[in-house]
């Protein structure tokens, strides 16, 4: 192999979560607030059980055949996403949403922060995606 460039795949992993949250942005008022987000900016919040994927994109080590060992992307997740945001009202109990709308935009924003900054080799980060609802998805790729 000896002159031939890895293969390179893409490894994903998938976590579910349960936040609750309310949309509410303090740059505006609680009637812009109410038209902006209507039942979503519920007072008392709502909930969502997430559906996340991390992909990561990378060569195929040509001795261990992984581009990483998927025991070290659930331990990044756990830290990056399951302990900071599992049963957690994100707005009272994440301080990056104290002065940040908690939308899944925002949400997948903090997720793909979070897990650049624990994994050994941050440029393997490809992908970000959450379900928030089996209708609604986004995706992120840090541009």
């Amino acid at each position: 192999m000896a002159g031939n460039p890895s293969p390179i795949a893409y490894l994903t992993r998938i976590e579910k979560i349960s936040s609750c949250h309310r949309l509410h942005s303090l740059q505006l008022s609680d009637a812009e607030n109410l038209e902006t987000y209507g039942k979503c900016n519920n007072p008392n919040g709502h909930g969502h059980n997430y559906t996340i994927e991390v992909t990561l994109r990378g060569p195929v080590c040509p001795i261990k055949g992984m581009v990483l060992n998927i025991n070290d992307l659930k331990k990044v997740m756990k830290l990056g996403i399951m302990d900071p945001l599992d049963h957690k009202n994100l707005d009272k109990d994440v301080p990056y949403f104290k002065n940040v709308v908690s939308t899944t935009e925002n949400v997948v924003v903090y997720i793909w922060n979070n897990l650049k900054k624990l994994l050994e080799d941050p440029k393997l980060l490809y992908e970000v995606k959450i379900y928030e609802t089996d209708k609604n998805v986004v995706t992120y790729r840090g541009e």
